[in-house]
Order: C-alpha cells, then sequence, then structure tokens
C-alpha cells in the first residue's frame, strides 16, 4: 500500500516564517528520498514505522541516524541528505517544509542542528499537539494562506516546546551530561538486550551511583525507564501496525513472546493482544 497526500503552499509573501510545502505519506517497503539538498527548512515525523536518515553534519561528513515512531528528523537548508523507509516495516510520516527570519532561533531552542536532526520529545503531550498541528495542515490545505500560517506558528512553537532539553532539579552540568548519555543510549537500544550495567557502562560510573543519580534527576530507576520505554513504544506498535504480538516484543526487546505478555499486563492491565482491541489506531484522513 502507497498513499500519499502533498500540497505547495500557494504564497511565499511571508518573512517571519513561510510555508513551502507540506504532506503525508504511507511509504512503500524500502521506499527511499535523495541524496538531495534543500533551500529550506524540512521537518518529517514519523507516525508509524522506522527508517534510515543520512546526512551531511556541519563537517561535511555523512552521518547515519535510524530513527522510530514517536521520533522525527530536520533536514537543513544545503544539507545532503537521504532517507529510507525500512524494508519490513516502513514509516508513515507528516511533513512541512518553511523557513523565515524566525526559524533558525526557533530550531537552536529545540536543540536541533546538522550535528544532531533526530527530534526527540521531552514532553508526550506537546508531542501530540504538533503531530496533531502537522496533520491539520495537511487535512485542511485548501484553507486560506493566513489560517494555514497561523497553524504553522502553532507547529513551530510546539516543536520548540516539545524537543527543548530535558530540565531536571541538578546543579550539576557533569550530571546533567550522564542522565542525556543514559536517555540516548536507551533510545537507541532499547529494542535490544540491554542491562542497567550496560546503561551505567556507557556513561562510565558503577551501577549503584548511577542508579541513584538517575532516579535523582527522572524521579524512577533506570529498570522502571526502560520498562515504561519499551512498553510506550509496544502500545505504539500494537496500535499503528499489524505486527504479531511476539514480533511487537521481540522489537521492544523481549525475544521471548510470553515474558513480553507477562510485562505488558504487569504494567496495562490487559494483554497485549486485548489492549489492541481495545485501542484501534485513529484515521489520518
Amino acid at each position: 500500500m502507497h498513499d500519499y497526500i502533498f500540497s505547495v503552499f500557494p504564497s511565499e509573501n511571508f518573512v517571519d516564517l513561510g510555508l513551502y510545502q507540506f504532506g503525508w505519506e504511507q511509504c512503500e517497503p524500502a521506499h527511499s528520498f535523495g541524496p538531495a539538498s534543500r533551500f529550506h527548512y524540512l521537518f518529517h515525523y514519523v507516525i508509524s514505522g522506522t527508517g534510515q536518515l543520512m546526512a551531511d553534519d556541519s563537517q561535511g561528513i555523512t552521518q547515519t541516524y535510524q530513527i522510530k515512531s514517536g521520533q522525527g528528523f530536520m533536514i537543513f537548508p544545503g544539507q545532503i541528505n537521504t532517507y529510507i523507509a525500512s524494508k519490513d516495516l516502513p514509516w508513515e510520516y507528516v511533513w512541512i517544509e518553511f523557513d523565515g527570519l524566525r526559524v533558525k532561533e526557533a530550531i537552536e531552542i529545540a536543540g536541533l542542528s546538522p550535528n544532531h536532526p533526530v527530534y526527540h520529545a521531552q514532553s508526550k503531550d506537546l508531542k501530540e499537539a504538533m503531530f496533531h498541528e502537522m496533520m491539520y495542515l495537511v487535512q485542511n490545505r485548501k484553507e486560506p494562506p493566513f489560517h494555514l500560517i497561523g497553524h504553522l506558528y502553532l507547529f513551530l512553537d510546539y516543536l520548540t516546546r516539545s524537543a527543548a532539553p530535558l530540565q531536571t532539579p541538578t546543579h550539576s552540568k557533569l550530571r546533567d551530561f550522564y542522565i542525556k548519555e543514559a536517555l540516548t543510549f536507551i533510545e537507541q537500544n532499547f529494542q535490544n538486550d540491554i542491562s542497567v550495567e550496560d546503561i551505567a557502562a556507557v556513561c562510565g560510573l558503577n551501577r549503584s551511583y548511577f542508579g541513584k543519580i538517575f532516579k535523582d534527576a527522572i524521579g524512577k530507576s533506570p529498570q522502571e525507564f526502560l520498562l515504561d520505554y519499551r512498553m510506550i513504544k509496544a502500545t505504539e506498535l500494537l496500535r499503528y501496525t499489524s505486527l504479531s504480538v511476539a514480533d511487537v516484543g521481540n522489537a521492544v526487546g523481549y525475544p521471548n513472546a510470553l515474558h513480553f505478555s507477562r510485562a505488558f499486563k504487569n504494567r496495562y492491565g490487559l494483554s497485549p493482544r486485548a489492549w489492541k482491541n481495545e485501542n484501534p489506531a485513529f484515521e489520518h484522513h
């Protein structure tokens, strides 16, 4: 299946924040775009599935990023890039190409740059509000330009606030660095058989000290956070894909389907199959 919605904005007379084109796509397996470069900023938000971004960093060296549902990626003006949908679980995404005098500052506040192009939300509510504004543009593309620009401003507001680096009540920049390293490692490796020792080792800390500073900063132990992260990813896969329960478990770090089902039921009070039946995917268009 390959569904696609694409619109070009009718006017470019907005200096502070301008819209160029936007759309939504359910990609074919291994669908790719590029190598190419853009004149403006282009942001993709991944609704479901996975894929790969290859983009030049500030030194012109190509870096590769694995990007999953709930994440996004920013392509910068003049940056050479290619992106490819997974052949097994191709992504569905929505995108916006935009620019303007206020954009560079906003994107810096969001912590995005050619060296850090992957969007990670710190707030689920703000992320969902951002996604809602992106889909609003796609679904209401025939509205007048001022109307669409208004929603573009809301999108940019939610993008910057949802991605602003995590604020933790600590007094140590070094501790903040360790926490950020740990969260990044979990985000990139939750589907593998990783332990708290592995996460602590990435930070160069012993397990007990790492566990203490992590809980102080996040409010959960590393084990609790990793479990919650895996379960949230599992609900996304159950809701937005047709993967079997065993495949979903495998995708979030549970090669044993029985262990996955037990952990899921402990967390949500329902088996994965029952949860999926009670939480159908919403329609995007």
